[in-house]
């Protein structure tokens, strides 16, 4: 079994174990960077970041058996604001015909753009490759965010994002940076996104204000404008199923796809339900869902497991194995959205 919880600082050294594997944008093999990102996320968890809009929560996927930390994910209350914008390319069309040469051409065009007051931010979806395919933790850290989300409704914005991984090339670069950004900055595609976690002025200063024509860029760059990558298909087919739509959006490093949607639209958001925990224990007739507990001061807040659940009228019945793992009580109130 796993469980989903808000990280803590002894997780450090578990954090860093994985990025030494991965080194992803989403979780950098940087220990400095590591620590400012958990720190975040324990004051936003606590509320000692007092504007809400400002919080950034980090949750963790620990194997209950060995303690391990095997996957992350995150959520960003809100990505966009004056003084660190949300940079994108708009991704449109120019159409050109020529009647002396009886010629029509229609271009993919790439626009800069910027939201000063960004929606609700889904990412950082890490997990260990030797754990996938096991008991789906990538689906289960996803899932993860939209319960809390449901559960803290006025904490995040009406509209959430989700920025999805392109193709890369095997050593991690990005064919678009290397086509478009790098021009224009001089940086590197892992310079650039580090800066940018920091500063994001140069973006505003070196980038093009006109329009960009793809049809400039070698064929292999424009096939990988709004894809996302073979390992991120999945992700983007559930976000499709739960009500994700790409929004004509990339990201302008990497050129991958934005895909948004309106909270109250998503259905893990609409199928939340609030019960208490039944005295008895799980019974025969049962679905599979998320199921979290939440503490008001402490340590591990949030705790979260998959566990098949029954829920009649306001209660619902467990295993006691999944009971330990929240940490909860018969009669504690309990947080539960489907897990299809």
């Amino acid at each position: 079994m796993f469980v989903i919880r808000d990280v803590q600082r002894q997780d450090l050294d578990g954090l860093k174990k994985l990025a030494a594997v991965l080194n992803s944008v989403n979780l950098p093999d940087d220990e400095k960077v590591l620590e400012a990102i958990v720190d975040k996320s324990i004051k936003s968890f606590s509320s000692r970041i007092r504007l809400p809009l400002e919080r950034q929560y980090l949750f963790v996927l620990e194997e209950t058996r060995t303690g391990r930390l095997v996957g992350t994910s995150m959520i960003i209350a809100q990505h966009g604001t004056r003084e660190a914008p949300h940079a994108y390319f708009e991704v449109g069309s120019r159409e050109h015909y020529s009647a002396t040469l009886d010629k029509h051409f229609k271009h993919v065009v790439l626009s800069i753009g910027y939201n000063y007051e960004g929606p609700t931010e889904i990412g950082g979806l890490v997990v260990d490759p030797s754990y996938r395919g096991q008991g789906k933790p990538g689906k289960q850290l996803s899932y993860a965010r939209f319960l809390f989300i449901a559960m803290h409704r006025r904490k995040f914005r009406e509209r959430v994002l989700a920025e999805l991984l392109p193709p890369l090339l095997p050593d991690g670069r990005s064919l678009l940076w290397e086509a478009c950004g790098r021009k224009f900055t001089g940086l590197t595609y892992h310079e650039a996104d580090s800066l940018s976690r920091q500063n994001k002025e140069f973006i505003k200063e070196l980038f093009p204000q006109t329009d960009i024509y793809a049809t400039l860029f070698h064929g292999r760059v424009q096939k990988v404008i709004g894809k996302v990558g073979q390992d991120t298909e999945p992700v983007q087919r559930m976000l499709e199923r739960i009500g994700f739509k790409y929004v004509e959006r990339i990201d302008p490093f990497d050129g991958g796809p934005h895909f948004e949607a309106e909270v109250k639209d998503v259905s893990l958001v609409r199928d939340y339900r609030t019960v208490r925990l039944a005295e008895q224990d799980l019974g025969i007739d049962f679905e599979p869902r998320l199921v979290a507990h939440e503490r008001p001061a402490g340590k591990n807040r949030f705790r979260a497991v998959r566990a098949p659940c029954r829920i009649d009228g306001d209660e619902a019945a467990i295993p006691t194995e999944a009971r330990e793992a929240l940490g909860a009580a018969a009669g504690d109130r309990v947080h539960v959205i489907p897990f299809d």
